[in-house]
């Protein structure tokens, strides 16, 4: 993949991802303040479902922001679009699907 048409790809996703977290994040607050407000049971359960489920979703949106803040760098340091556990090269088509993509598809089916 083209190193200017990944950077672009990355800092757009990177825009998105981060006005999801903050979204995710706003609705966690309103959802811990929400739990703190008495009322009957059914009722104080369901902002602390919410909640975990926020929670689930801010850290999913973190470590995507990290991942792309990673990718960015490697672009930086001339490493893109290279495996970082075998250094071989991860195709265009998987970089197209991910440009954040870290690993080649056999690596991640390997797991960590």
């Amino acid at each position: 993949m083209d190193h200017d048409q990944a950077r672009a790809r990355l800092l757009a996703e990177r825009a998105e991802v981060a006005d999801s977290l903050r979204d995710a994040e706003s609705a966690a607050q309103r959802d811990r303040a929400a739990s703190d407000v008495p009322g009957d049971a059914v009722d104080a359960a369901q902002p602390l479902v919410d909640q975990g489920t926020d929670e689930d979703i801010t850290q999913s949106l973190r470590e995507r922001l990290a991942a792309i803040d990673r990718a960015l760098h490697r672009l930086d340091d001339g490493s893109y679009g290279r495996s970082v556990r075998s250094g071989r090269p991860i195709p265009d088509e998987r970089l197209e699907a991910d440009p954040a993509a870290e690993l080649t598809i056999e690596e991640a089916r390997q797991g960590s």
